[in-house]
């Protein structure tokens, strides 16, 4: 796969600039576009996105994953979070994955990620790999609740070209085994936040204690509730509480 960077200096949303551009020009599979600031950046189901100018990674990421059916499409996603993982575990450990594929160390957000896909009938055309990673960002004043960046956790400042480098060749040595997919399936649970302890969660009925058991096949999270019942998740059906 060529590697091919194009940067803007300041942008709406990578995600929203790629599709446009893939759209009209249909470059090849590993292109990315990053940016120094995003004016509108997009998290999860519509929530924002904050990063200091030039202080952290904004990009999106280019894949055409072949013959990857739309009903499969989640094991893409925990493929990309274990890249994410992989990378930061080279700075030290007690990095994970908090379901769907945000990504935490110890009880803080360090990145979020956003993939939107292109459907080509029953199966995944184009992907769009939206990714906000908190490099050297020192200071938060948005309402976030918990994040933190790597200079903060390792105490020094990086260069953000050497850091973006380095995440999107983890990512892209985890896509070339997208294949694997029990194996990306195991190792996304062994990264799994909470996994297997009991914790604070809030769903439709309130609050209550309950533990990550896995993930379903189709992205579900299973948690057991203290009545003995295993409960399935979608995005947004269940809320970790934290703190």
């Amino acid at each position: 796969m060529t590697q091919q960077f194009i940067h803007l200096k300041e942008t709406d949303s990578t995600n929203s600039w790629l599709q446009s551009y893939a759209r009209q020009n249909d470059p090849n599979e590993g292109l990315l576009v990053f940016t120094d600031f995003q004016t509108s950046g997009r998290g999860q189901m519509g929530n924002h996105w904050e990063s200091a100018p030039g202080a952290n990674l904004l990009f999106t990421l280019l894949l055409k994953p072949a013959n990857l059916p739309a009903n499969a499409q989640f094991v893409l996603s925990q493929a990309v979070a274990l890249g994410v993982v992989d990378y930061l575990s080279t700075f030290g450990a007690d990095f994970s994955i908090k379901w769907p594929n945000d990504i935490y160390w110890n009880n803080k957000k360090i990145a979020g990620i956003l993939i939107e896909n292109d459907l080509d009938g029953n199966h995944v055309g184009r992907s769009y790999i939206g990714i906000g990673l908190n490099i050297n960002q020192l200071e938060f004043v948005s309402d976030a609740p918990n994040p933190v960046s790597l200079a903060q956790i390792i105490g020094r400042q990086l260069p953000l070209g050497d850091c973006l480098d380095g995440v999107y060749q983890a990512i892209l040595d985890r896509y070339a085994r997208l294949s694997q997919a029990d194996r990306i399936r195991c190792d996304y649970k062994d990264k799994l936040y909470r996994f297997g302890q009991p914790a604070r969660y809030r769903d439709a009925n309130g609050l209550f204690t309950g533990t990550i058991e896995g993930v379903a096949d189709s992205g579900h999270l299973l948690v057991r509730h203290p009545d003995g019942t295993l409960h399935h998740y979608f995005f947004k059906e269940i809320e970790f509480v934290i703190g």
